[in-house]
């Protein structure tokens, strides 16, 4: 799950970060009002999207008086900002962030992210801050120093220093640089973060160390015990499948092609997957419905698959084990009856049950192509797609 830059700065602020004045808007008016309390001759009106490189797409906008912070919160609200990492649609902006600007003397980069060959939190700094790390890694590799942290210890004060001292900075700012080092991996342990970063972290013209911008993402299998994070979810940012799907207990991951799959056992989905990529064809999704899908979990699924306009054949693969085929046929007569599915089925029972499973199915007068296994389901998927689009 991800979080807002002024989200993400609060809890910043909470281990004793320095980050610059600044509030949330959610209009023209209430946008120049913040800048009039804040004070100060110069502000930053910056739109509050879930992504980065705002900045190239025009959604971070430097203001010199009242009337500009009215006017670039007015042309950023309602805009869909498009970056590399929106996608062609973009994400619309519902809010706005005013700060205070920032007499900038050094920009760095620092990142805390999982490092999953090591098992370690791994922590990445670099001189050159402003860029994506991407750019950094690509342009000027030279520049960035890791560390990795042990999950179990947690980051140490010597090793914070370390890296400080790396960046180049004099004795006064390396002691406040490691302070925000530490500070970032006590937010990234107690917040069960997947990811933390700061870019820019920046020396100002006093020599303070400031976080002018941060991205947060936690893991979603950890919210339950997070609340104070799961809280600042916003929905309106998240893919309206994934949503859907994650508020009904279903793991779903949406992809490009047009051949839409609900399986049991993320295993079977991914070989599913695999094979209808061997078979030509494109999966719409990964899907798994769980171990033990009742009728109506089902019935969710289909209108989760269904829905989406890419989808021109549905792929069911169950493989019953703690699941019952019988079970599923009753969902997937259901779902085709409730839902009203317009898209031509495949599917293929395997396992508990599967005989009376069968059964239902073919006694329910619903139109559906039976398969004997993955490969032939997979087939028969393409066929059906193939003779579609001919």
């Amino acid at each position: 799950m991800d979080i807002h830059e002024y989200q993400a700065k609060r809890l910043l602020k909470g281990f004793n970060i320095s980050i610059p004045k600044g509030r949330v808007a959610y209009g023209p008016e209430h946008a120049e009002y913040i800048a009039r309390d804040i004070g100060g001759n110069k502000w930053v009106v910056k739109a509050q999207i879930h992504s980065g490189a705002r900045g190239k797409a025009g959604g971070i906008i430097v203001c010199s008086s009242f009337e500009e912070v009215s006017e670039a919160t007015n042309k950023l609200l309602g805009k869909s900002l498009v970056t590399h990492q929106t996608g062609p649609k973009g994400k619309v902006v519902q809010r706005v962030y005013v700060e205070e600007a920032t007499d900038i003397k050094e920009e760095f980069y620092l990142g805390l992210v999982f490092d999953r060959s090591s098992e370690c939190i791994m922590v990445v700094v670099s001189s050159e801050g402003g860029m994506s790390v991407e750019e950094i890694s690509n342009n000027k590799p030279e520049t960035i120093i890791r560390a990795k942290i042990e999950a179990s210890v947690g980051m140490q004060e010597f090793q914070a220093r370390e890296i400080a001292f790396g960046l180049g900075l004099d004795s006064k700012s390396i002691n406040r640089c490691a302070e925000a080092i530490m500070a970032c991996s006590k937010v990234f342990s107690k917040y069960d973060a997947t990811m933390v970063e700061i870019n820019p972290l920046v020396l100002t013209a006093d020599d303070h160390i400031v976080a002018l911008d941060c991205k947060m993402s936690f893991d979603d299998n950890a919210l339950f015990r997070i609340p104070e994070i799961s809280e600042l979810r916003d929905k309106s940012q998240e893919d309206p499948q994934e949503t859907y799907a994650a508020d009904r207990d279903l793991n779903y991951v949406g992809l490009d092609g047009n051949i839409g799959n609900i399986i049991n056992g993320a295993g079977l989905a991914m070989a599913s997957m695999d094979m209808i990529k061997l078979a030509g064809g494109e999966p719409a999704n990964f899907l798994d419905v769980g171990g033990g899908a009742t009728p109506e979990k089902i019935v969710k699924a289909f209108k989760l698959v269904s829905n989406d306009p890419n989808v021109k054949v549905i792929l069911v693969n169950i493989f019953a084990g703690i699941n019952r085929c019988d079970w599923i046929a009753e969902g997937i007569i259901k779902a085709i009856n409730e839902v009203k599915v317009e898209q031509p089925l495949v599917v293929r029972l395997a396992g508990t049950n599967v005989e009376k499973g069968q059964e239902l199915l073919r006694s329910s007068g619903i139109k559906y192509e039976e398969a004997s296994s993955l490969q032939d389901a997979a087939t028969k998927a393409v066929s059906i797609l193939n003779k579609g689009v001919n």
